[in-house]
């Protein structure tokens, strides 16, 4: 990213903005083509109309041309043949580095992410500024009360923006409204990044959470599209982005068991009641994971790596058995108790009970069993006859419609994951029997350690993970696989970088995937440092042989 991106308000956001001070005569605008981030923030209408764009720019800004397709296919939670967002280059086994030279083939949407949050965080930061300079003049934006609500929502997206950023980069820079709006701040490690963003939400708990904000709620719903919280639910939705972040942050499983458990413990638990759905459309979109993955073949399938996990038959069982240059995935029927798959003994009655032709697809099912005709070739370890598709209706809808974007299940099995680490079994074993429940699967029976295998019976255990020393074996999994395979089927195109995140943290990615992206190379020319890559078989920054031996 240029100097300039980081300096920089929104360029769309500033126009907004000045098109509204011209509206109502309150500045006398001379130069539109050289905004001034003190003249754009300056009238109190104004600073609190970006303010309400903020959560929609940070939603957008990570749903475009990014790195989160390339994600999916890292975290094989999704397999693509097609050069769009690099998803062909990401799917190789063994494991490419991320390429970070100047004009690569996926410059553009390795820049993408780091560029859109990193202006965002400079946005929000600016506009705290803008906010702490009204009292000086005896401006409001409307009350005190509303002052408070509006620099604290804007904390909060600043805190957003850069925990983004420390999921997804090695490094990056704080931009915090501490930081001079024409300040260059140097860059910093994940870990610092992410600690930073928890301390904005933090303050942003403190100034809009409490009782001096307590009259300007509830929340606009344009804010959170088609969600007008009430005081109450917006803490609760940060206390979730807090427990998101600071376990998600994690490069290794002895950085993940290393996280504040208590404290994601004390945030999930004080956290969301129910799912947390953005309204598409109206200037909110969700790109790939809602539109182009349903475009045509080859955009999208589910790699029977993980999701064959769910199948109680012995057709996983055989396809992790054969030796991986030669296993079939095209051939993996999956049977399973789980209802959000396809239910049916045979291809033809899956595709029966999952038929979406129409505008909706069937209720309680995320994935289907695709049309025969529709299959396409590729890595026998990569294809299946599943696609996912429970964002289905927002597609046929041209991209309107409810997505799931937090949804409580991630709540609760973070808040699962810290019993786990505790050694609280009982109370994670409460939690993932909750989840398991809602779409046909048993309880994991009473567990007494975290070595012990679930004990659903013969044909209910889900999931089969593949076994050590060799990995061509299958067996039921530990509480830990119960907790990971329902945060898993609930955060599948759901939550940002979400089976990327918590595969690296779990030690499940494949050998030799990068950890995490390299500051892009516009970035590090900008600051005159040398730009490097990340990951690939056996060099810096990749992820050991982990626990599915993958």
């Amino acid at each position: 990213m240029k100097k300039t991106s980081i300096r920089a308000i929104s360029a769309a956001a500033c126009a907004v903005l000045l098109a509204a001070c011209t509206a109502s005569n309150v500045l006398d605008v001379k130069n539109l083509n050289n905004p001034d981030v003190a003249r754009a923030y300056s009238t109190p209408a104004g600073i609190e109309g970006i303010i309400g764009t903020l959560y929609q720019q940070l939603n957008n800004g990570v749903n475009t041309t990014n790195v989160q397709a390339a994600g999916h296919m890292l975290a094989l939670e999704g397999y693509s043949t097609v050069a769009n967002f690099g998803m062909n280059t990401r799917i190789a086994i063994p494991r490419f580095p991320i390429v970070n030279d100047r004009g690569n083939s996926i410059d553009g949407n390795n820049l993408a992410d780091f560029s859109n949050t990193q202006k965002l965080a400079r946005n929000a930061a600016n506009l705290v500024q803008a906010m702490d300079k009204l009292p000086s003049v005896q401006q409001t934006t409307g009350s005190p009360a509303q002052d408070a609500r509006d620099r604290g929502f804007a904390q909060f997206v600043n805190g957003a923006a850069l925990g983004y950023t420390s999921l997804v980069y090695d490094s990056a820079a704080i931009v915090t409204s501490q930081v001079a709006s024409d300040a260059i701040p140097p860059l910093s490690g994940y870990a610092a990044v992410n600690a930073a963003a928890l301390a904005l939400m933090d303050s942003a708990l403190a100034t809009a959470g409490g009782a001096a904000a307590a009259a300007a709620f509830p929340l606009p719903s344009g804010w959170i599209a088609g969600n007008g919280m009430t005081q109450a639910q917006w803490v609760q939705f940060v206390r979730s982005w807090k427990a998101r972040l600071r376990a998600g942050v994690a490069r290794s499983p002895a950085e993940r068991a290393a996280v504040n458990w208590a404290s994601v413990i004390a945030d999930a638990t004080a956290g969301i009641t129910a799912d947390i759905k953005i309204t598409m459309g109206g200037g909110w979109n969700c790109s790939y994971d809602c539109s182009q993955m349903y475009v045509s073949n080859g955009w999208h399938e589910m790699s029977p790596m993980i999701l064959g996990m769910a199948d109680t038959s012995g057709t996983y069982a055989a396809f992790m058995a054969a030796p991986f240059a030669t296993r079939d995935g095209s051939l993996v029927l999956i049977r399973s108790p789980d209802q959000r798959l396809p239910q049916g003994a045979t291809r033809a009655a899956q595709q029966l009970d999952t038929p979406y032709g129409g505008t909706s697809f069937t209720t309680g099912r995320y994935f289907a069993n695709r049309a025969a005709g529709d299959d396409f070739p590729g890595d026998g370890w990569g294809t299946s006859m599943y696609d996912h598709k429970r964002w289905l209706a927002i597609y046929k809808a041209s991209g309107v419609g409810p997505q799931t974007q937090f949804p409580l299940a991630e709540n609760t099995m973070l808040l699962a994951e810290g019993y786990i680490y505790a050694g609280n079994f009982a109370a994670a074993q409460a939690l993932i029997d909750a989840s398991r429940a809602l779409h046909g699967l048993p309880s994991i029976g009473a567990i007494s350690s975290a070595s012990q295998q679930i004990q659903a019976g013969a044909n209910s255990c889900v999931p089969r993970v593949p076994q050590p020393p060799a990995f061509n074996t299958v067996a039921c999994g530990t509480i830990l696989e119960a907790m990971k395979w329902e945060k898993r089927m609930e955060t599948a195109y759901s939550t940002y970088m979400g089976w990327y995140q918590d595969s690296r943290g779990w030690g499940d990615l494949v050998q030799g995937t990068a950890i995490h992206w390299p500051v892009p190379n516009e970035e590090m020319d900008s600051r005159q440092e040398k730009f490097y890559n990340m990951g690939g078989l056996g060099l810096p920054g990749s992820a050991a042989k982990g626990t599915y031996g993958f």
